[in-house]
């Protein structure tokens, strides 16, 4: 188990630099870059000439894309992911908030989720052809196929405006939350819904199963210790997998909601041309997804010990 947790680690490197290459490239290879950006609109005097061109030998700009690669993986490894042409702060400073507030709108939309989803996928499968079934597929079906943006307009019209249950727009308390991981956490639900069902279809007909049912435990027992146990290396594979398209419908719903996070920063700083604080997001972005499956690889070691993690 520990080799297998250490050749997981060990291959992350070569994603890491690929990344790393990736988001370099964003910056590399557009016209322009951050130093004429930030003093786009001054004019062409020769004190602006001289400006942008010390700033430029003092960022690197004025190198090779190569040894600016070099530079620009080394300031990554100290923490520097550059200065915003905008706001002209660190990265850094511009993202770390927005990034904790984004964690937190992908965390309460996983947790709704993954109780919906495997909630209702259970209660279909034990519940084969009633109506349960008819509602958790129904689930599935509504979550597949409604759009973010019209499913978050949609539940501020009925909660927020009709009923006035909740705060219609903003960031405060946690009554905030509830709309936009609602709507997050209802759309990702369709497929852990639908791999659970399937699972427990498959499950709840095995031998041990029957031989759980025969010994006289409790139902609940039986479903949730020896059938839904069976079923999670899949529901986690895919809870591991969504978290990348909950970071990306978050920038959707983020704006929506006017939630401040990094997807609502990510629409600003595009607007703004502001390459670097894009440049940032997208690094931050890639690398929370590798470490959530990274930690999902190795949760598979303590939720299946039967597999067998060969070289």
């Amino acid at each position: 188990m520990t080799a297998y947790i250490i050749r997981r680690v060990a291959f992350l490197v070569p994603v890491c630099i690929g990344i790393l290459f990736v988001t370099f490239l964003l910056q590399a290879f557009i016209p322009t870059d951050a130093i004429e950006q930030m003093y786009a609109g001054r004019g062409t005097s020769q004190q602006t000439e001289e400006a942008v061109r010390i700033m430029r030998e003092k960022y690197g700009y004025d190198k090779p894309w190569y040894e600016r690669f070099v530079i620009y993986v080394g300031n990554v490894l100290r923490g520097d992911l550059g200065v915003s042409v905008r706001t002209r702060r660190p990265v850094w400073d511009d993202l770390k908030d927005r990034y904790v507030n984004t964690m937190i709108l992908t965390g309460a939309s996983l947790v709704v989720a993954l109780i919906i989803g495997v909630g209702s996928g259970m209660l279909s499968a034990y519940y084969k052809d009633t109506i349960w079934d008819v509602v958790g597929q129904g689930i599935g079906l509504f979550g597949i196929s409604m759009p973010a943006f019209f499913f978050g307009v949609i539940l501020i019209m009925i909660f927020a405006v009709r009923l006035r249950l909740v705060p219609v727009l903003g960031q405060g308390d946690w009554r905030h939350l509830i709309l936009p991981a609602l709507c997050l956490g209802l759309i990702e639900a369709a497929g852990l819904s639908r791999i659970t069902r399937s699972g427990m279809l498959d499950v709840l007909n095995e031998d041990y199963v029957r031989t759980a049912r025969s010994k006289g435990l409790r139902e609940g027992i039986v479903v949730s210790r020896h059938a839904l146990r069976n079923v999670l290396l899949p529901v986690v594979t895919l809870l591991g997998l969504q978290v990348g398209y909950l970071l990306g419908g978050a920038f959707i719903i983020e704006n929506i909601f006017a939630w401040h996070g990094i997807g609502e920063l990510a629409v600003k700083a595009i607007a703004w041309r502001d390459f670097t604080i894009t440049q940032g997001i997208i690094l931050i972005s890639a690398a929370t997804y590798v470490l959530i499956n990274l930690f999902v690889d190795i949760l598979y070691v303590f939720l299946d010990p039967r597999i067998k993690y060969s070289k």
